[in-house]
C-alpha cells in the first residue's frame, strides 16, 4: 500500500498537482449537526447545491461505491503577476485565467487511468467543486491543510491559493497523518474583511461575503454592504491575501492560469465602457463569464448608498 500510496503521488506531482494526500473512507457523521444547522438556519443563503444530496455529502461511498479511500490533491494558482488595483476595479485571482474546472478535472482523470493502469479495473470518481463531496473536510482528513479561521483550506509551508481535486476510490490505500489547525490567535481574515463575513472564526456569513454577492446572488447588494466592496467587481482574495502563510506562496507554473494581455490593461474606465461584445471576447473562457455581462455591469455602475 506505501508503495503505490508514493506512486500515486508521484503522478500527481507530475500531472501538475502541488500536493496530494490520502485518507481512509470513514463517515463525516460528526459533521451532521453543524451542515444540519447551517442549512436549518438558511446559512447557505439559499444556494441549493449545498442543500441537495446531505447523505452523500457525509457518506461518499454512496457516491461511489465501495469508496475505501480519498484523495485529496491541490493545484496552484496564485499568480506570478497581480493586475494593477489602483484606478482599476478587482477580480480575484482564481479568475484570472481559464475556467479551472476543465484543466484541473482533466488531470484528476489522467491520474486515475495511471491508477487503472497500475491497479486493473477499479473503481475511481473525480471531483472539482462537483458532486457531493466535502471538498475542505476530506482535503484536512487527507492532511494536506486545515479550513482554517477564514474557513479556506490553508497548507502551512504553501497557503491558500489553490483549487481542490477530490478522487473516491475503491482502493485501499495508506493513509496519511490528518492535518491539524494552526491559525492559533490570529485573525488577520475577520479584521481585514470589510462585510464582517467572518466575525464568528471557521464560519462565513454567506449573505455578507463579497464573493458571493458579487458571484452567486442575483438580489440586490444591501446599501449597507455596497461602499465595503472595495472595487471588488467578482469575488474577493482579502482573507487570503492577510493570511500570514501566504507568504510562502509560490507563483503557479500554469499559462491557462494567466491573465490575457486584454485583462490585464483594463482600468475603471475601460471596464465601465466595456461592451457586451468585448466582454465575451475577454472572458470566454474565464469563470467570470459565469457572472454574465449584466449582473457584472450592474455591480460596477451600482450608485453608492445614500447618506443618512
Amino acid at each position: 500500500m506505501s508503495d503505490l500510496k508514493m506512486r500515486i503521488k508521484t503522478e500527481a506531482l507530475r500531472l501538475g498537482f502541488s500536493h496530494c494526500g490520502v485518507a481512509q473512507n470513514d463517515t463525516l457523521e460528526q459533521l451532521r449537526p453543524f451542515y444540519s444547522a447551517f442549512i436549518g438556519r438558511n446559512g447557505h443563503a439559499g444556494m441549493q447545491y449545498l442543500e441537495t444530496n446531505f447523505e452523500k455529502r457525509l457518506h461518499p461511498e454512496l457516491v461511489v461505491p465501495d469508496t475505501k479511500s480519498v484523495i485529496a490533491l491541490l493545484w496552484n494558482y496564485y499568480p506570478p503577476e497581480i493586475i494593477p488595483e489602483e484606478d482599476n476595479f478587482i477580480i480575484s485571482k482564481y479568475a484570472y485565467g481559464v475556467d479551472y474546472h476543465g484543466l484541473v478535472r482533466n488531470r484528476l482523470n489522467e491520474l486515475i487511468n495511471f491508477m487503472k493502469l497500475s491497479c486493473g479495473n477499479i473503481r475511481a470518481g473525480a471531483f472539482v467543486d462537483s458532486g457531493a463531496v466535502l471538498e475542505k473536510a476530506w482535503a484536512q482528513k487527507c492532511g494536506v491543510g486545515w479550513q482554517g479561521k477564514n474557513t479556506l483550506i490553508i497548507n502551512k509551508t504553501a497557503g491558500s491559493f489553490f483549487f481542490i481535486g477530490i478522487i473516491l476510490t475503491d482502493l485501499i490505500l495508506e493513509p496519511d497523518t490528518p492535518e491539524t489547525d494552526h491559525c492559533g490567535t490570529c485573525r488577520n481574515c475577520a479584521e481585514a474583511c470589510p462585510t464582517g463575513a467572518l466575525d464568528t472564526s471557521y464560519q462565513l456569513d454567506i449573505p455578507r461575503c463579497i464573493s458571493y454577492l458579487t458571484i452567486e446572488s442575483r438580489e440586490e447588494i444591501p446599501a449597507g454592504l455596497r461602499s465595503n466592496l472595495n472595487d471588488r467587481i467578482y469575488g474577493c482574495d482579502i482573507c487570503q491575501d492577510v493570511c500570514p502563510y501566504n507568504r510562502f506562496a509560490t507563483p503557479h507554473q500554469t499559462p491557462a492560469f494567466l491573465p490575457s494581455e486584454p485583462l490585464m490593461n483594463l482600468r475603471k474606465k475601460d471596464w465601465i465602457a466595456l461592451s457586451e461584445t468585448d466582454f465575451n471576447t475577454i472572458f470566454e473562457k474565464s469563470p467570470v463569464k459565469r457572472a454574465g455581462y449584466r449582473r457584472l455591469m450592474h455591480v460596477i455602475q451600482m450608485p453608492p448608498p445614500i447618506q443618512t
